[in-house]
């Protein structure tokens, strides 16, 4: 029996066409929420850029990957940071190449120069520009997840050589999330289930990008969004319609979680 649900953001909950959530998906977590079935956000997104969730009762947030999860109210379930010897690596690093970063902590997001790229993710999900701070600013604060704007074909030379203690994860070709290692969304949900006293055999979840797989396989139920990636959809337990064709609620009519 499903005791609790995940969404990932975008592309999942929020449309790329719309960038809103589709009538059906709001319809369809009211009924889940009204059958005593809980429901969670799984995003890449820090709590500061769901601003276009504000106005749904989620049970709980998995944020940042994994990196910051906690229940309303403020309890925190996991809450790590990138290590400073990681961010001292990470910022020579930058000296010596020119790929754009963003760094994210508890309060908000900065960069150390809006570039082409940056603008056009900002634009993509509809978000505010994060502020313009030197990149020693990053030594100075707990620092949980980096974006990266460089190709993925060098995401694991990278890794291995420059982010050492950290995972590299894409849900989007123009740029990567960097989080501490054993931070991502599997860790999350696992968290939150063994909180509320449930198995995490007991749980659903939705995605469709690249940081969303290790959630799908661990989750009882791995849902792909069908704008989703091939790689996400062949560890799914089931391949849904897109998100801008009703595919949360076609899912869960499927697995008879609503009506």
């Amino acid at each position: 029996m499903v005791k609790a649900v995940f969404f990932d953001v975008d592309g999942t909950l929020l449309s790329f066409k719309t960038h809103k959530v589709p009538e059906s998906a709001l319809q369809s977590l009211q009924q889940l929420k009204e059958k005593g079935i809980k429901i969670f956000v799984s995003s890449g997104r820090p709590h500061y850029l769901l601003d276009s969730l504000k106005n749904i009762e989620f049970d709980g947030y998995v944020t940042l990957n994994g990196s910051h999860s906690f229940i309303p109210g403020g309890e925190t379930l996991l809450k790590k940071n990138i290590s400073s010897d990681d961010i001292r690596s990470i910022i020579e690093w930058s000296r010596q190449v020119s790929y754009p970063l963003v760094f994210m902590h508890a309060d908000g997001w900065f960069a150390p120069a809006i570039t082409p790229e940056i603008r056009e993710i900002t634009d993509h999900l509809e978000v505010d520009l994060p502020e313009v701070l030197p990149i020693e600013e990053a030594l100075g604060k707990d620092i949980f997840q980096i974006m990266g704007f460089f190709p993925g074909s060098l995401d694991s030379s990278v890794q291995e050589n420059v982010f050492s203690g950290c995972t590299i994860t894409r849900w989007h070709p123009l740029f990567c999330d960097i989080v501490c290692k054993g931070n991502d969304k599997q860790e999350g949900i696992i968290r939150v289930m063994e909180h509320h006293g449930f198995d995490v055999s007991q749980s659903m979840a939705f995605g469709d990008g690249g940081n969303d797989i290790n959630m799908l396989k661990t989750a009882g139920i791995g849902v792909a969004m069908g704008n989703a990636g091939d790689e996400v959809k062949s560890v799914a337990d089931y391949v849904t319609s897109s998100v801008d064709e009703d595919g949360i609620r076609n899912a869960l009519v499927h697995f008879g979680l609503i009506d």
